[in-house]
């Protein structure tokens, strides 16, 4: 590990470590509870491929820590074991995915066995594994012991009446939790609404509805003792009721810090209904009349009407023109607003209280401004149990409205002015007259106003009662800099002067007299109004603003001469300044820029880009009309263009600033001047041209007549590809002998493989393309362009030619690649090696590299598959069959001489069988360097067959048929006598034979045997005992289970020895056996199987008489009924024959006395194998000769 950290150190030195594969899953251990909705998050960092990663997920349950449990894949719906495969299907578990990399496992029902360690997993989309794949956590999974209780009821409540409930909360979780409570409201379908609710963290909270009435202590929550929480409402409101129900969740601290809610629930609810009291009120307002005039005093009454008044609480607010005047809460002291509090403090207002149910508002000394709508408005108040006061409903009457009368004024006023219409700029004079009857009673307050078209009026200046000048808002700044004045000639005439008049000053002048006397209090009062005006019209200066342009020479050549003039309506007096510019476009361009510009005071300046023009333009202004004329002589192309003059008309303001009233601009004058005609002409010769790679390419462009002996030309030289619309830019050489190379030199590289020429004879120019290939091929020509140098001393394109195409065809070397074509067939055994050859017969060039790759086609599999390539480069690549078949480390290539591949598969196996061949591709060099493939071949075919071994197992009984005792033991050998392979393993199994109920036990003769075959077997086969070929045993048979042993005597003898025998194991037993070989990958596969002849097995109770013990040993039972019996009768036979002749001697008769010979036929025996009796032996008699 030391040395791998170095290792990974030195990496991150040379910068060639990249990220690793980590992945991250929630910290554990988990705690959850039976029957929640659970999630799990896993996310993946530091991996390549696409951005979308898969994820899997499995368990190791506490049983079985070292087993893994398939839950749930992304990418394979067949993941699932067994146990999940229902929940994942139902949707009951399932991934969400947040994004790419990362995932959310979901268990909606969680249940006690789904606690263990959980892996996340992901599969590799890297090119090589470096990393972490997974991680892992534990989920712990607790009984859900949380309890709500409350008891459910319904109350009936009055409005303000007090409410309390209870609510029980316990649990009995070991681990450290921490609960949070909440009593919540709703009203019939409604989203319920939380009053009241204590978090983890022991804070209460209400939502918006119910935050006030906490913050006032109108709802409490209380705990009472461990598991009771209280809540209470102190005074009910109409809105409360609805049904009453408290819920808690259990909440746990994960590993990572934050906290989780493992559960919640609900108690049973309570219903309340809240009664509502009559609290409705009146409210009327009441005055003496609704008309008076200044001086005189008014009264308001706010007069209440409702139940209950002294045991209720008021506010009460009055109101002018909707601004509030004054406020009086339940303790009836009042507050009234800035304004009105100074007439209140000088005893000229009065707000008061007169009984539980009348306000008053009285103004001793009314004004003018007085005059309007007056009203008050009604508030309820309730109290709270903290003695703060809540706003409830508000009243108001209707608007009573008073007007104030003025004291009248017998003033009248005139105005005057200096004329009536102006120019712009010029001075107005404005007078105001006042003519009163008897002596003034006052003084005068005097304001200038103006009223435009749109009936818009704004104060000029003011002169107030006390004699000071202010001038309005937007005169402000014009007055500071004497741009108006107002002044007071005599005591009756005031006078206002605007200097420098702008259009803004248009309009209907007035002036507003105000007449002031002092009232009895010592304020002052008005006593009349008066207005006269006087209308003014000013005339714009950029009214009838034009200017034109003329020339009398539009077209000229070099170095001729021509006049422009600017002409300028109207005439304006010498105070108007007029600027005026004359801008030029240039032919060929978009943009005009200033060449000279005559300023507003008199001065010349010229343009940025007119330096062209200083020497050769003269400029005349003529000082009556503001024309500017402008003179260019020595004219060039540069001259060339569109003229335009721009005049500006300005104003000087009164703060001696500057502004653009107007800008004019001319029409356009188009000003040609021609060049020479051209005498410029290019060969159009065409020639076609064919050559082979690395041979130069010569190009000639021959130039037959010039405009001039000065000429200079410049020469583009251009290829055109059939594949392209146009000819593409290789070289150009301009007027002046610079090289420039274009964008096909240097997409294809040609910079180091041109060459230019110009000839003596200066009118032949030549491009050499060196090296030459074959995507050079396509058709040349030049562009000819002849330049000369103009007036100015400036070079300019005179014209342009195109020469005649030279077609050029680049060839490649002829192919001459050829592979043998031979067909072969091999056929293997496995776990041999195969050679398969592919050999080059000739090919194009000596410098040439070949590219070598073998294909198979696999039967029933028409594509072919790539199984190895080798690159020109001598590197050796596995195809996509080599990882399929397991080919990587199996094979390997050999070239003994040039032009011939050996291709070696090793320990090759059944799926290596398919057809063979090399495909080559030959490379070759271009002129560039470069390699190009020139030509491709495939060899013949040759059809490989990989064979497995013949079977060769042979299987016998070594035992005989046996008779043992009950409860002795009896055993079933199974020899292998011979094999097909050393390296073969077994799988042995005995098997019980019985016959099947309904099947014939008699000998069946030839004909139903035959009919037998075609029936099904009516042996019944039971196991006693199977060993696989991993020498893994099968469970026992049901009767024999406990009663077995096995040995292996040998690595070809099994013996079952069969413990504690019983009737029950009477009957014929077999084994049988499968031969299992490895393949070339290592697995096991199964070559053939064997089975035994069956013995036959006979158990005898241990209390069988003499009788059954013959009858049940088929040796004994022949030794003592069927052989003596022959014997006897052959004796028999033999004493007859004795005696017959005897007789016969002594009677001197040999038969022909008619006396027949006794002939005995071989004696018949019937007996039955199962009889408990001895057989039965009868002699038949036979017949006389």
């Amino acid at each position: 590990m030391k040395c791998f950290f170095q290792v990974l150190s030195c990496l991150a030195l040379l910068g060639v470590v990249r990220a690793q594969r980590q992945v991250a899953i929630q910290e554990g251990p988990l705690y959850r509870t039976e029957g929640s909705h659970i999630t799990i998050w896993c996310n993946v960092s530091g991996f390549q491929g696409p951005s979308e990663q898969n994820f899997q997920w499995s368990i190791y349950l506490p049983t079985a820590p070292e087993r893994e449990v398939q839950i749930i894949s992304t990418v394979d719906s067949s993941f699932p074991y067994a146990i999940y495969t229902q929940r994942v299907r139902s949707g009951k578990i399932y991934v969400e995915r947040i994004q790419g990399d990362s995932a959310l496992l979901h268990i909606t029902d969680l249940q006690a066995r789904d606690a263990g360690e959980y892996e996340c997993y992901t599969p590799t989309t890297d090119e090589r594994y470096f990393g972490s794949y997974s991680a892992k956590t534990n989920l712990m999974v607790i009984p859900d012991s949380l309890q709500t209780t409350a008891m459910p009821q319904t109350l009936h409540k009055v409005e303000q009446d007090p409410l309390e409930l209870m609510c029980q909360v316990a649990t009995d979780t070991v681990q450290h939790s921490h609960l949070s409570v909440a009593w919540l409201q709703q009203r019939g379908s409604e989203k319920p609404v939380e009053v009241i609710a204590l978090s983890r963290d022991f804070v209460l909270h209400s939502s918006s509805e119910y935050a006030q009435r906490q913050s006032l202590g109108e709802v409490r929550l209380d705990k009472l003792g461990s598991t009771t929480f209280r809540l209470t409402v102190f005074h009910l409101q109409p809105s409360d009721q609805g049904e009453f129900y408290c819920e808690a969740s259990e909440w746990i601290q994960d590993p990572d810090g934050s906290w989780y809610a493992m559960t919640q629930k609900r108690s049973e609810g309570t219903m309340v209904t809240v009664q509502p009291t009559d609290k409705e009120f009146i409210v009327r307002l009441e005055t003496e009349k609704r008309l008076y005039t200044m001086g005189e005093p008014v009264e308001f009454r706010c007069i209440l009407e409702a139940q209950n008044i002294p045991d209720r609480y008021f506010a009460v607010s009055w109101a002018f023109n909707s601004s509030l005047i004054a406020s009086m809460g339940p303790n009836a002291v009042p507050v009234l607003n800035s304004d009105f509090s100074h007439r209140e403090a000088r005893g000229q207002l009065k707000v008061a209280k007169e009984s539980d149910s009348v306000f008053v508002l009285k103004i001793y000394h009314l004004r003018q401004e007085d005059s309007g709508k007056y009203n008050c408005r009604v508030t309820e108040r309730e109290k709270t149990v903290t003695g703060e006061f809540i706003d409830k409903e508000s009243k108001r009457p209707k608007n009573i409205p008073i007007i104030v009368l003025p004291i009248k004024s017998s003033i009248s006023v005139e105005v005057a002015s200096n004329a009536s219409v102006v120019l712009e700029g010029e001075n107005l004079h404005f007078s105001c007259s006042i003519r009163t009857v008897g002596r003034p009673q006052g003084r005068f307050s005097i304001i200038w106003q103006l009223m435009d078209r749109q009936n818009r009026h704004s104060n000029i200046m003011w002169l107030d009662r006390d004699g000071t000048v202010q001038p309005g808002t937007s005169y402000w700044e014009r007055s500071n800099f004497g741009g108006i004045q107002m002044e007071q000639v005599q005591p009756n005439s005031f006078s206002l002067s605007i200097f420098n008049s702008r259009k803004e000053d248009e309009g209907q002048y007035e002036c507003h007299v105000t007449e002031w006397v002092r009232a009895v209090d010592g304020e002052w009062q008005v006593v009349g109004e008066r207005r006269a005006s006087a209308p003014v019209s000013i005339t714009a200066l950029e009214t009838g603003f034009a200017v034109t342009a003329i020339s009398r020479t539009p077209g000229v050549t070099y170095s001729d001469s021509f006049d422009l003039q600017c002409i300028i309506k109207p005439h304006y007096p010498a105070r108007v300044p007029v600027s005026v510019t004359w801008r030029f476009q240039p032919v060929g361009t978009i943009e005009f820029h200033n060449l000279v510009t005559f300023t507003r005071d008199g001065g010349v300046q010229w343009g940025n880009r007119s330096s062209s023009f200083r020497t050769r333009t003269a400029i005349e202004k003529v000082e009556s009309s503001n024309n500017v004329r402008l003179s260019i002589s020595r004219a060039s192309d540069t001259e060339a263009g569109k003229y335009q003059c721009v005049a500006e008309l300005w104003r000087h303001n009164y703060n001696n600033s500057w502004t653009q009233l107007a800008e004019r601009t001319s029409n356009l004058l188009e000003i040609r001047v021609l060049q020479p005609v051209t005498k410029l002409q290019v060969s159009k010769s065409k020639r076609t041209l064919t050559l082979v790679e690395n041979r130069p390419i010569q190009l000639n462009c021959l130039v037959k007549s010039q405009t001039s002996q000065n000429s200079h030309f410049a020469v583009l030289w251009y290829v055109h590809k059939p594949s392209d619309a146009d000819g593409k830019l290789i070289l150009k050489t301009t007027h002046n002998l610079a090289f420039e190379y274009g964008t096909y030199a240097e997409e294809e590289s040609l910079r180091p493989r041109l060459q230019f020429e110009r000839h003596m004879s200066g009118g032949l120019f030549s491009l050499t393309v060196q090296r030459a290939e074959v995507s050079d091929s396509g058709s040349y020509y030049c562009h000819v362009e002849e330049w000369l140098l103009s007036p100015n001393y400036a070079w300019y394109k005179l014209a342009e030619e195109v020469s005649g195409r030279t077609e050029v065809t680049v060839k490649q070397p002829d192919s001459r690649l050829k592979l043998s074509q031979v067909q072969g067939n091999l056929s293997v055994l496995e776990t041999r090696q195969v050679q398969l050859e592919c050999m080059v017969l000739n090919r194009t060039s000596v410098a040439s590299q070949l590219v070598v790759e073998w294909f198979v086609w696999k039967p029933n599999h028409p594509e072919r598959e790539a199984v190895a390539r080798l690159s020109r480069e001598a590197t050796f690549r596995y195809g996509e069959q080599a990882a399929k078949n397991n080919l990587k480390g199996r094979l390997h290539l050999e070239s003994p001489y040039s032009g011939v591949y050996w291709l070696f598969i090793e320990n090759v196996a059944v799926q290596d069988s398919g057809t063979y061949s090399c495909h080559v591709e030959e490379w070759l060099p271009s002129p560039s360097g470069l390699w190009y493939k020139r030509a491709e071949d495939t060899a013949g075919q040759t059809a490989v067959t990989v064979m497995r071994p013949d079977a060769a197992l042979q299987v016998d009984m070594v035992v005989p048929n046996a008779t043992v005792f009950e409860k002795a033991a009896f055993q079933l050998d199974c020899s292998i006598v011979s094999r097909s392979s050393q390296d073969s393993r077994f799988a042995v199994a005995w098997y019980s034979l019985r016959t099947k109920a309904g099947a014939n036990g008699g000998s069946p003769d030839l004909e139903d045997q035959e009919n037998e075959e075609e029936k099904e077997d009516p042996t019944e086969r039971t196991v006693l005992l199977r060993m696989g070929p991993d020498a893994v045993f099968g469970p026992e048979g049901s009767p024999w289970e406990g009663r077995l042993s096995f040995q292996r005597l040998s690595p070809l003898l099994y013996r079952l020895t069969v413990l504690q025998a019983n009737a029950g194991d009477t009957g014929n037993y077999s084994c049988c056996v499968e031969e299992w070989l490895p393949s070339p990958q290592k697995d096991w596969y199964q070559l053939t199987e064997e089975e035994s002849a069956p013995i036959g097995i006979r158990v005898l109770d241990t209390g069988s008489t003499l009788q059954s013990i013959i009858c049940s040993n088929d040796a004994l039972f022949y030794f003592v009924f069927f052989y003596p019996f022959p014997i006897f009768g052959i004796l028999v036979i033999t004493i007859l024959l004795v005696r017959f002749k005897s007789r016969s001697s002594s009677k001197n008769s040999d038969g022909k006395n008619g006396v027949p010979l006794l002939w005995i036929k071989e004696p018949h025996l019937n007996y039955s194998p199962t009889c408990l009796e001895p057989p039965v032996l009868s002699i038949h008699p036979g017949v006389i000769d």
